[in-house]
């Protein structure tokens, strides 16, 4: 799973050149052209990180910034502002407004790609990369792949994904809200005892006999990695 970036951009031409040159990066890319559209986007499918241009029709870029930064569900995504506002007032005023780094008009691509591979990795590090690791899990994206110590362990693409997303961040307590949202996406509609079927396959297929059991059950609160953990 690499990392999903969500592009605000108005501008057909900047949309389509990010999206070419991004995705031959190995990112997930989505686009939408106005602020309406980036928060709907944003609620059917979280992306690990936003490209936004501070000059948006409806919705200016600074504004979809704050309702991102208000908003519990939202406030963790990380946020790079591209605009053609290049003066320090400006750059004060979007990094003052949530923004995590910014970048003017005209841009290099390798100068924008080091920039948001250096946020990613500050802010969910597991994201950045092809390759996550816990304790003796590896997680490879890439190639859709996961070993515990020196075995394949086999899942299926909803638990792969479920994994991935507490591999993510180690020791975080996900609600089951929150990992239907992560895996299956706002837009598809499954009751949250799906989490607890799909931890429980997670469960079998990672754990042999004497293993210890990397995934915590925090009663009426959801699941985390916690290394500590014995079962």
């Amino acid at each position: 799973m690499c990392a999903k970036v969500l592009i605000v951009e108005d501008e057909e031409a900047i949309s389509d050149l990010l999206s070419y040159n991004l995705e031959k990066e190995g990112f997930a890319v989505s686009v939408s052209a106005d602020g309406d559209d980036a928060i709907m986007s944003v609620k059917e499918s979280r992306p690990d990180l936003i490209l936004l241009d501070w000059m948006l029709p409806n919705v200016s870029g600074i504004e979809l910034c704050r309702q991102l930064r208000g908003q519990m569900e939202t406030r963790e995504i990380p946020v790079i502002m591209l605009t053609a506002r290049g003066e320090e007032e400006d750059r004060v005023r979007g990094l003052t407004t949530g923004a995590d780094d910014y970048v003017s008009k005209p841009f290099s691509m390798s100068e924008l790609v080091a920039r948001m591979r250096a946020v990613l990795r500050r802010a969910s590090p597991a994201v950045a990369g092809d390759v996550a690791s816990f304790a003796d899990l590896v997680l490879d994206r890439q190639l859709c792949r996961v070993r515990r110590g020196e075995r394949d362990v086999h899942l299926g693409p909803t638990e792969f994904r479920l994994l991935d997303v507490l591999m993510q961040r180690p020791g975080r307590v996900f609600s089951r809200e929150q990992l239907l949202d992560r895996v299956w996406g706002q837009d598809v509609y499954v009751e949250s005892r799906t989490v607890d079927v799909h931890v429980g396959r997670l469960r079998k297929a990672l754990n042999r006999r004497g293993d210890r059991d990397p995934i915590r059950t925090v009663r009426s609160s959801g699941y985390a990695l916690d290394e500590t953990y014995t079962g």
